[in-house]
């Protein structure tokens, strides 16, 4: 009996069919007995009757988000994540596929799937309803995110953005700072979510009015920043607080041209940190988290899972302030 009688037979597809015939792939257990016994009574030899074929290596799906190359996105993380991954992938003898990530097209991870061509996937970035997360949660499939996401199943290594975002906003407001503009991108993303939730607790516990501040939210093309910049001149404002390294690097770009004097004019701060900031002369106050230690750990806790061995569903990976020379020693309200 052919492979696409058994499909016909099951109405299962012809890939379903062939991972359970040959043992590889990820399939569920019910679905990969059903199909041996079928086969087995239909006179197909089930895979442990057949000769062996050399395994593998296991292969890891690393997906790049698809505008990773527009200049709003923060890139350098994505670099530095790519290279914690492939190390430590390499030090496994695992091997890494690049997957195109469209956002919430299911199509080329399906098909993925449903081939057998990859034993899991690691995601780079979380999105709020992210279905493609939602179905890979709900086959289940090893998946590991770099980031959050609320779907069952999903190995999740992060960092506390949020308390990052609350500590630094703290400092600075303890050094007499009152008035902030904050710049966050895309609000699909769930770390400038956790950003600005951390922007606004420092502020609640400080007993300062939000509504006093000026707040951008969706800053996701660069010449938006140049007008933010104007606005938050005209409104003396004290510290611009940026979402990322690219936000920020437009926004000391911008500042330096119109010969503005930081910190003595207006500070500058940066929610995430990168080599670009510490090139700026004064070299910016950030938050500073490893994007190459968070790709190592998301590789190994995922590569874990593949192999079946113990792993962690939660990590959360440690954060510090580098105060440099962007901010002033006292603030002004």
């Amino acid at each position: 009996m052919t492979i696409e009688e058994i499909a016909k037979e099951l109405g299962v597809s012809k890939s379903t069919v062939s991972r359970a015939l040959s043992g590889k792939g990820r399939l569920g257990e019910e679905t990969r007995r059903r199909i041996l016994q079928f086969a087995a009574q239909a006179g197909r030899r089930a895979p442990q009757e057949t000769a062996r074929r050399p395994e593998r290596a296991l292969c890891l799906g690393l997906v790049i988000p698809a505008d990773v190359y527009i200049s709003a996105t923060p890139f350098f993380f994505f670099q530095d994540c790519m290279l914690g991954v492939s190390e430590t992938a390499s030090q496994q003898q695992c091997n890494v596929m690049l997957v195109h990530g469209a956002r919430n097209d299911v199509s080329h991870i399906r098909a993925l799937v449903e081939s057998g061509a990859v034993d899991g996937f690691l995601f780079m970035r979380g999105m709020e309803d992210d279905l493609i997360l939602r179905y890979l949660s709900e086959l289940p499939f090893p998946t590991t995110v770099t980031g959050h996401t609320p779907y069952e199943g999903i190995i999740q290594v992060d960092s506390d953005n949020e308390a990052a975002a609350e500590s630094l906003v703290s400092l600075l407001i303890g050094q007499g700072y009152r008035r902030f503009a904050l710049l966050a991108g895309d609000m699909d993303f769930e770390v400038n979510v956790e950003r600005c939730r951390g922007f606004f607790r420092a502020l609640e516990r400080h007993g300062i009015d939000r509504d006093t501040q000026y707040v951008y939210q969706n800053v996701t093309d660069l010449e938006d920043a140049d007008t933010i910049i104007s606005e938050a001149l005209v409104t003396r404002v004290s510290c611009i607080v940026c979402g990322d390294d690219i936000l920020c690097t437009r926004v000391m770009s911008g500042l330096q041209a119109k010969r503005f004097r930081i910190p003595r004019d207006i500070s500058v701060v940066s929610l995430y940190n990168s080599t670009n900031l510490q090139c700026f002369t004064p070299a910016v106050t950030a938050v500073n988290i490893s994007g190459r230690r968070m790709g190592e750990t998301a590789a190994k806790q995922l590569i874990a899972r593949m192999q079946g061995r113990p792993y962690n569903e939660k990590t959360k990976i440690d954060y510090e302030i580098l105060f440099r020379q962007s901010v002033g020693t006292e603030g002004r309200g």
